[in-house]
C-alpha cells in the first residue's frame, strides 16, 4: 500500500460533489456516534427489475462505514467487509444509510452499516474492518484535509 495519505478531491462516486455521475450522498450525525444519509436510488442503478444492484447496495454500506470512520477522526480505508442482504433494496423509494464505529484498536477500526427503508425496516447490513491511514488533520495548505458534512 502506498505511504501517501488518501486524498478527498471531491470526485468520490458515492459522496463527491464534483462527480457528475455520482450519488452525492450527504452524511450527517446519526444515532450516538454514528452517521446517516438519506437517498432515493434512481432506475439507472437497477439489478433485477425495480431492485437496486447488489454492488450499489454494498457501495452504500461501505461509504457509511467510511464516513463513520471520518466522524471518529480517522482517515480509514476498507480492509474487509461482510454483507447480509435481508430484503431487496427498492429503486425510487426513500432509504436511510447508517454507519457507526464498533471499536478502534491500534490501526484497525471495526464498523457496521445498514440500509433501511425510511420507516426503519432493515434491508441490508454489513460489518467491516478499516485500516487507519492516520488521524484527520490539516491538509498541505493549512485547511482541513477532509470535510465532514
Amino acid at each position: 500500500m502506498s505511504a501517501e495519505l488518501p486524498v478527498d478531491d471531491g470526485r468520490c462516486f458515492a459522496c463527491g460533489p464534483h462527480n457528475a455521475d455520482g450519488l452525492h450522498l450527504r452524511f450527517e450525525d446519526g444515532d450516538g456516534d454514528g452517521v446517516r444519509a438519506r437517498i432515493t436510488l434512481p432506475p439507472r442503478f437497477q439489478g433485477w427489475r425495480e431492485t437496486a444492484h447488489g454492488g450499489i447496495v454494498m457501495m452504500l454500506l461501505d461509504e457509511a462505514m467510511a464516513h463513520a470512520c471520518l466522524r471518529a477522526g480517522e482517515r480509514g480505508v476498507t480492509a474487509s467487509m461482510q454483507v447480509r442482504f435481508r430484503e431487496p433494496v427498492p429503486l425510487g423509494a426513500p432509504l436511510v444509510v447508517s454507519g457507526n464505529v464498533k471499536w478502534k484498536r491500534r490501526g484497525v477500526i471495526a464498523l457496521e452499516a445498514t440500509v433501511a427503508h425510511a420507516d426503519g425496516t432493515l434491508l441490508a447490513g454489513a460489518e467491516g474492518s478499516f485500516v487507519s491511514r492516520g488521524p484527520l488533520g490539516k491538509g498541505p495548505f493549512g485547511a482541513p484535509d477532509l470535510t465532514f458534512a
